[in-house]
């Protein structure tokens, strides 16, 4: 099938069968290869190699925050590694605040907050801190806010007009980068040549 081009992290108990399904099927018509995990791959509690995999290639990620995202340390792991990849690789992140707040994400109250309590009575402080660190950082890029643009029709196409413009800056990026590196291939070859 091709190199995908946009990961998607989400929670699948909120949002696989309405919105996340939703934005998927229109990114398809739009011919934006995407990857979306399957029930499948959670069997361990650990990200799985083909799962960081999937989005070190791809060259945009969509967070879905949802108010049960931060319960699940799968997808604050895939946020961690996300924000990595966004560092590394200058991928873009698209987050999108799915009947939450983006305050309640930047600021880790609500769902979140409590969701970050339970998760540091059972594990590393280190990894904790991690996983707020993220939370701050995407819930601090623009993104969209379900709560303000209606109805969920509307919000997907906005969300699918706003990433095949980044996709293609990109690829206009990227295009240009290669034209440049080949002139200044033939400039050299030529002063060689001289």
């Amino acid at each position: 099938m091709g190199k995908h081009k946009v990961f998607i992290s989400f929670r699948g108990e909120d949002t696989r069968n309405n919105f996340t399904s939703h934005l998927q099927k229109a990114l398809k018509v739009k011919h934006i290869k995407t990857f979306m995990d399957d029930k499948s791959l959670r069997r361990g509690e650990e990200i799985s190699g083909s799962l960081l995999r999937a989005i070190k290639k791809s060259k945009l990620s969509i967070i879905i925050f949802s108010p049960n995202y931060a319960s699940s340390k799968w997808c604050l792991d895939e946020l961690v590694k996300i924000l990595d990849c966004k560092k590394k690789r200058r991928q873009l992140v698209v987050p999108i605040f799915y009947h939450v707040s983006p305050s309640s994400v930047r600021n880790q109250n609500g769902s979140f907050g409590s969701a970050l309590d339970e998760h540091a009575r059972r594990e590393k402080k280190k990894r904790v801190k991690k996983w707020k660190d993220a939370l701050k950082e995407a819930a601090s890029l623009s993104g969209w806010d379900s709560q303000t643009i209606w109805p969920e029709s509307k919000l997907i196409e906005n969300i699918v007009e706003d990433v095949s413009n980044k996709l293609d800056e990109i690829s206009s990026t990227a295009a240009l980068c290669g034209l440049f590196a080949i002139t200044l291939s033939s400039a050299a070859m030529g002063a060689s040549v001289s």
